[in-house]
């Protein structure tokens, strides 16, 4: 098939005039020398010091938001003037400290529309996540921060549509998998000059290995990361990519974790056997905190100790309902093929899982969507009869997948959307993966890494293998990017947005490839 959309030139993402722009309104001018005065630098700015004087530069991760509704939306920003200090204080003063922010209806602050202050408090890696709320559905905002006479960079965001409003159109991207030395974030750059609704990430926003790369991003600190300093480190050092930034300002997103953000393939409880089990939860606790911390994300999802709750529905309009879930927190342990199918098996856990069966079993939107980490369909990567499967997926789970299968059956136009695995994939999913014949009743798309793997042969030797020993797979690509997707009542199309490289910065991108998904006709065809 013809390559569709080739793209001769680097994106122009979206950026609004920044620190030019001057604090407006009541909290103008005036109200610049309302925090406490003093000379301070960043240099000195240490947790643990007791100095009072402002912050300088404390913006250096950005602002974002995300999970939008009707009347709201999250507000993100962290106080960080030395991001990468080694006691994970990002180099601010053991205080609270006062953030201003403000929306408005334009880029230049004319039109204010809400305001307010939050204390960005140490204990919280001085992180501010501002609950926005009496917006108006549906409605762009811009919005930004400040502290003392320090403005943050301008974000824009998007309210949703009320869940009774009837939507033409919904746009939005989903991305995964970011390890930083192993690639440039060119793709971000990208997917922020698209014209999206939405971001939904799936995934391994971080790594905790010790990799270096050989692109000169090597990871901090040099080690796996296991305690709340160094994950707080470890993130802002992700966080303070500048084509991250720009998505991140462009966009709400829809923000889930899989493995990576505690460590390598956890489940539930078990890392390793040779690991104690209190041992691993006080690192689950530290991840989940720091990950909490550098989110747009609201306070209900704040962790309590190693426990965090993340799976949730949000709607937009009466056309697309998310369903975000958590794969790794209640899922049991990975076993062996000859144990795949012992009984009481679960992904999901029966408290999630209930609450997902309940909701697709009554009133939803047009289109549901299930935004998980691991691969739904079955891939069988043994030619003949013989089975082999990634026993991190769902392939480890069947009766597991079996239950929601059967209930997405019966859902209306069914996608699910999945990260990790560093590929692209687009698959049938079936009634039986084993039968060619078997009924199709929805659709998976996989998307590939943002940089995770690196350099990628866009035709690996054992693809056409892959596709032929699972004939509801559709698709198969290994280059990096991310998947654009319009969906209309009448249909859903997914574009496979590609760069050609991620070793060096500047890579064009594409669209490799384009699928339709008809409303009420499960399946993806190529168009």
């Amino acid at each position: 098939m013809p390559m569709q959309d080739p793209s001769v030139t680097p994106a122009t993402p979206w950026t609004p005039s920044r620190r030019r722009l001057l604090w407006s309104g009541a909290l103008g001018a005036a109200a610049l020398g309302t925090l406490s005065p003093g000379p301070a630098s960043a240099g000195t700015s240490r947790a643990g010091t007791t100095g009072h004087g402002p912050v300088r530069g404390p913006f250096t991760l950005g602002v974002a938001s995300g999970d939008p509704l009707p009347d709201r939306v999250v507000l993100w920003t962290r106080l960080a003037p030395e991001p990468l200090a080694e006691d994970g204080s990002g180099g601010m003063p053991n205080r609270p400290v006062p953030v201003h922010w403000e929306i408005s209806e334009d880029e230049t602050f004319r039109r204010i529309v809400a305001r307010g202050m939050e204390l960005a408090r140490p204990e919280e890696a001085h992180s501010v996540h501002v609950d926005a709320s009496g917006l108006q559905p549906r409605t762009t905002y811009f919005y930004r921060f400040r502290t003392g006479a320090e403005l943050s960079p301008v974000g824009r965001t998007k309210t949703a549509p009320r869940p009774t409003d009837r939507l033409d159109r919904f746009s939005f991207a989903f991305a995964s998998c970011q390890n930083y030395p192993a690639g440039f974030y060119t793709a971000y750059r990208h997917l922020a000059a698209e014209d999206l609704d939405l971001v939904a990430f799936l995934g391994d926003y971080l790594y905790t290995g010790d990799g270096q790369g050989t692109i000169g991003r090597g990871y901090v600190p040099v080690r796996e990361v296991q305690t709340l300093p160094d994950y707080r480190v470890r993130l802002a050092q992700v966080k303070s990519d500048a084509d991250l930034q720009a998505a991140h300002a462009a966009f709400p997103w829809l923000m889930t974790f899989d493995d990576h953000e505690v460590a390598n393939n956890w489940a539930g409880t078990d890392v390793d056997p040779n690991v104690p089990v209190d041992e691993f939860l006080a690192r689950r606790a530290a991840g989940f905190q720091a990950y909490y911390e550098h989110m747009p994300v609201r306070r209900a999802q704040r962790p309590s100790g190693a426990d965090i709750q993340f799976y949730r529905r949000l709607t937009f309009g009466d056309l697309v309902d998310f369903y975000l879930l958590d794969t790794r927190q209640y899922r049991s342990d990975q076993v062996g093929p000859a144990r795949r199918y012992e009984p009481g098996r679960t992904m999901l856990g029966d408290v999630q899982e209930k609450w997902l069966t309940d909701a697709l079993a009554g009133p939803t939107a047009r289109w549901n969507v299930l935004a998980q980490q691991v691969v739904f369909s079955q891939r069988d990567f043994t030619v003949g009869p013989e089975q082999g499967f990634n026993d991190d997926s769902w392939d480890n789970y069947p009766i597991a997948r079996d239950r929601l299968r059967d209930q997405l059956a019966r859902a209306g136009n069914p996608v699910v959307l999945t990260g990790d695995v560093h590929m692209n994939y687009v698959s049938d999913i079936t009634a039986d993966f084993d039968d060619p014949t078997a009924a199709v009743v929805g659709t998976e798309l996989v998307g590939t890494s943002i940089s995770s793997g690196g350099d990628s042969d866009p035709n690996a030797a054992g693809d056409a293998r892959q596709l032929a020993e699972n004939p509801h797979l559709k698709f198969i690509n290994r280059e990096r990017g991310y998947v654009r997707n319009v969906v209309t009542p009448a249909g859903w199309t997914a574009d496979f947005r590609t760069v050609d490289y991620v070793s060096r910065p500047g890579a064009p991108v594409r669209t490799r490839a384009s699928f339709r998904i008809d409303d009420g006709r499960p399946g993806a065809r190529r168009v």
